[in-house]
């Protein structure tokens, strides 16, 4: 894959936030989109600006944590698009805010449904055209709670660290496949869960609020700096990057021409002596 251009490109939560940032920049780039989401108005939003930027776009309305539909969909960019050569797997809520002690189980397990057991059905309806093309990109989103600790988050906290490991292990299974799975961390960005944050005062913590209200102030981490790592996790530049995660900020680009070692950008604790 020498270069993005005609390539089906199916992302889910493509409807707004990040997943919709990342949809707009992959279409500029030539990719054909397939946008998956729950609401039909920001789907249909989503399209069209994409339409009229010149670029190529299939709606396809699902919730992730739907197996069936979730695998309808990649038919559906099979017969539309030629079938799936990356996915962003980038649908997630953020779940209740506050101290374990008080939150509720249902909200904790909605999270996970979504964040979790949702990527894991995206992963799972391509992976069977991307194993026997022997060719694929799997770009899961990472966030705050990844790789550190995030008081009032456990429940977002806990699926953003569990999708790492998801993705190194599969990575591994499908490492002779020639199929790349990897998580980008996109940083702080403005969407509706800095609103969120917000909103929920002290339940949320000082440090976040302060930090959300940032965020909503400058807009966070520019969309470009997002769109151009997810590219480079799309391409053939990165095909010796596997099972990592790799945060917005980090000075990625020297990766293309650098072995990586085994522990490095993953979960895996590091001991000092």
């Amino acid at each position: 894959m020498h270069t993005i251009k005609d390539q089906g490109v199916l992302i889910t939560g493509a409807g707004r936030g990040i997943g919709k940032r990342l949809a707009l920049g992959f279409a500029a780039a030539g990719a054909r989109v397939g946008l998956l989401a729950r609401t039909q108005p920001e789907l249909d939003l989503a399209k069209l600006e994409i339409e009229h930027a010149g670029g190529a776009a299939l709606r396809l309305r699902a919730d992730v944590r739907d197996f069936e539909k979730v695998w309808a969909a990649v038919e559906r960019m099979g017969v539309v698009f030629g079938g799936v050569h990356v996915l962003i797997a980038a649908a997630a809520v953020q779940g209740p805010i506050g101290p374990l002690a008080e939150v509720k189980t249902k909200l904790w397990q909605e999270t996970l449904d979504t964040n979790i057991l949702g990527v894991m059905h995206a992963c799972r309806a391509v992976l069977p055209q991307m194993i026997a093309r022997r060719s694929g990109k799997i770009i899961i989103l990472g966030g705050g709670g990844a790789a550190d600790a995030r008081p009032g988050f456990s429940a977002y906290a806990a699926s953003k660290a569990a999708v790492v490991r998801l993705a190194e292990t599969l990575a591994e299974e499908v490492r002779d496949h020639n199929v790349q799975v990897n998580c980008l961390a996109p940083g702080g960005s403005y969407t509706s869960m800095t609103d969120e944050i917000i909103q929920a005062g002290a339940k949320a913590g000082a440090k976040e609020v302060k930090e959300a209200e940032e965020i909503r102030l400058t807009g966070g981490v520019p969309p470009d700096k997002q769109i151009q790592l997810a590219l480079f996790l799309a391409s053939e530049r990165s095909n010796h990057i596997s099972g990592k995660l790799i945060h917005v900020n980090d000075d990625w680009k020297k990766l293309e021409h650098t072995n990586m070692l085994p522990a490095a950008y993953t979960l895996r604790r590091v001991l000092k002596g």
